[in-house]
Formats: structure tokens, C-alpha cells, sequence
């Protein structure tokens, strides 16, 4: 019998749960948590007990004993930039979430209820590709100005997982492959994959890079210095403005693709403008990306859930697959990649990590 592997993938109003047998499904959900429920809490973290407790109850409705898990894999959330892998959740890493050292997010409470329930059982618990994932070359951290530093954060569960699933298509070990992966959702990352590292990619968090169907993108610095001084902005409120009410939604009042599709299908023009400025972008990035590998790519990868669309890939596609090609791989399959990447480790097809710093 193969492993029987619980997957913990919180969201700020959801957590995604799945029971994986192996490499194959057999119970997922997406448990939604309502305003009120959530409100008795004033900080993420003391959220931990309730959703550890709905979880146990869903494993219950459906039929899985706790004693019968052989391991639990969560979401990484924010922590120190760590390579990528499967890393161990230690004391360490717990304490960091719990804190909030490096920042406060929901997917810190993965890590926490995973280790909490992994002790309890005496079974491994692990955390898998966070978003702090950090492999950038030494020149790839470097901006035009000595106190600002280039950073990565991107979406590393999904390209790295897709970069390895390539891999297997393609018959030959992930780290022995030049690949761009772009993952292309809210917010586009597009990642230069050297052999088994991500060197080079755009900080996807706060919106460098393309822009996409709710970030800024790059601004030129000019218009950007105007426009903060112009709107005698806060910082939170430029960030949010960034962040959340930028991109496609900005320029045509909607985040979403299939709706702005039908727009274009209808004969709009303006939507069509913009949709495809999102695309121009998004080549002219992986045409970046190629540079960084001196145009030795072994494939191009667009990935997320703009990739289901036939019309964004159509844009693309044509403006790059002259650097390799490309393989379309669409959705986020988050819970899949967590999964696997547990596997990896209990089949001995990859060793764990472990989460320690010098500072601590």
C-alpha cells in the first residue's frame, strides 16, 4: 500500500485540503470559512486551532483515520529565502510563522497545523517550494540603485513542479534542463529555470514584471514619481492600487479573462487592445528570460489559470517559440505539486531539507 498523504492549503478565507494515495487523489475539498467565523480572530495565526479542528472533521466526513496518515504537507508560507525542495517543518520554521517574522499570511498556518498534527501522530511533516524560494544569481539581485535590492518571490510550488513534470515528458532530469516557465494568474511570474534553479525572475508579489489581470506590472520611473506625488499617496493605499487594482482590471474594469475574451469576441476593440498589450509583455519577459540562458532553452512552459485560455496562449506563442518550444501546461494544480513533492521525499527519490538559519 502506498503513502497516504494529508494536503493543507490555506487561503485567507478557504483552506484547500486533499488526501493523497501515492500520486493519486481520493478526497479533495475547498472548505470556505465565513466572515463571522473568522472574525472572533484579531491575528492570522490564532486562526490555527479552528482550522485545525475543521480539517480533522473533514477527514472524519470522509472516512480517513488519522492513524492511517503516513505523512501531512502543507503550503510554505513567508519565511526566510530558502533554495527550493522539500524542507522538514521544524521548531524553527514554526516559531518564524508564528511570529510573523517575515511577514503574515494565511499560508502560514499550513506549516503550523501540518507540524502540530505530524507531532501528534509521530508521522513527517513538510512544507513544499514556499514563495520565498530563492536561487537568483548574484547579478540578478542587482537594480540601478546600491539600497534597493532585487528579491524573489514568485509562484516556485508551480513552476517548479511544472518544470519537473516537463522534464519527464521530456525523458531527462529536471537538472539537466535550461527551461522558462512563466506562470501567468493575478499576478505573472516568469522564471529562468538552470539546471534544477530558478536564476532570474520577476518579483511577482508586488507586480514587477508584466503586467497582468490585477498587478501594475514595471512603471516607468518618471510616470511613477508623478503619479505618487500627484495622488499624495499613502503607502498602503499606492500598494493596494498595485497591487490589487492594476492590470486588466484598471484598463477595462475586470479581472476577468473569459469575460474580457467575450468582449473581444463581441467586437471590442478596446479589450482586445489591452488584452493583447498583457500578452506583448508577457513574450517580451520570456524573450528576457532567454537572455539569462544565453538563448539555450530547452522549453518554453506557460502555466496558471490564464493558460486555459486559447486566446492568450495564441498571442504568445507565436512571439517566442522561436527561442524553443512550447508546452502548455494550465492551472495552479497546487495540492497535486505539495503531494508530489512529499512523495519525492518518502519514496527516496529526493532528500528533505532542513530550515536553519545562522542568525537563529
Amino acid at each position: 500500500m502506498d503513502h497516504l498523504i494529508l494536503v493543507i492549503n490555506p487561503g485567507s478565507t478557504s483552506t484547500k485540503l486533499a488526501v493523497y494515495r501515492g500520486t493519486a487523489a481520493i478526497h479533495t475539498t475547498s472548505l470556505h470559512h465565513s466572515s463571522d467565523e473568522l472574525a472572533q480572530f484579531s491575528d492570522i495565526v490564532e486562526q490555527k486551532d479552528f482550522r485545525e479542528q475543521v480539517i480533522v472533521g473533514w477527514l472524519a466526513s470522509v472516512g480517513v483515520e488519522l492513524p492511517a496518515l503516513t505523512a501531512i504537507v502543507a503550503r510554505g508560507g513567508l519565511l526566510a529565502p530558502i533554495p527550493g525542495g522539500t524542507y522538514r517543518i521544524n521548531e524553527l520554521m514554526v516559531r518564524h510563522m508564528a511570529e510573523g517574522r517575515y511577514g503574515k499570511h494565511a499560508s502560514n498556518l499550513g506549516a503550523l497545523i501540518a507540524f502540530d498534527l505530524s507531532c501528534r501522530l509521530g508521522i513527517p511533516g513538510f512544507i513544499v517550494d514556499p514563495v520565498v524560494v530563492d536561487e537568483l544569481e548574484p547579478v540578478a539581485r542587482i537594480s540601478g540603485h546600491p539600497q534597493i535590492q532585487r528579491i524573489s518571490i514568485f509562484h516556485a510550488l508551480n513552476q517548479k513542479a511544472n518544470g519537473k513534470k516537463a522534464a519527464e515528458l521530456l525523458g531527462k532530469p529536471y537538472e539537466h534542463l535550461n527551461l522558462i516557465v512563466a506562470h501567468l494568474g493575478g499576478g505573472i511570474s516568469v522564471g529562468a529555470h538552470r539546471q534544477g534553479r530558478v536564476v532570474d525572475v520577476n518579483q511577482a508579489l508586488s507586480g514587477e514584471g508584466p503586467f497582468s489581470p490585477e498587478r501594475v506590472g514595471s512603471l516607468p520611473t518618471r510616470g511613477l514619481v508623478d503619479y505618487y506625488y500627484n495622488g499624495n499617496w499613502t503607502k498602503a493605499q499606492l500598494m493596494k492600487q498595485f497591487v490589487g487594482r492594476s492590470g486588466l482590471v484598471a484598463h477595462l474594469g475586470t479581472n476577468d479573462s473569459r469575460e474580457i475574451v467575450a468582449r473581444m469576441a463581441q467586437g471590442d476593440e478596446q479589450a482586445h487592445f489591452f488584452f493583447q498589450a498583457m500578452c506583448y509583455q508577457i513574450a517580451k519577459e520570456i524573450g528576457r528570460a532567454s537572455a539569462v540562458l544565453c538563448g539555450q532553452v530547452d522549453q518554453i512552459i506557460l502555466t496558471g489559470g490564464l493558460a486555459y485560455s486559447p486566446e492568450l496562449v495564441g498571442e504568445i506563442k507565436p512571439r517566442v517559440e522561436f527561442i524553443a518550444p512550447v508546452l502548455v501546461l494550465p492551472g495552479e494544480n497546487e495540492l497535486e505539486a505539495l503531494a508530489w513533492g512529499a512523495l519525492r521525499v518518502l519514496r527516496g527519490e529526493e532528500k528533505a531539507r532542513d530550515y536553519v538559519l545562522e542568525e537563529a
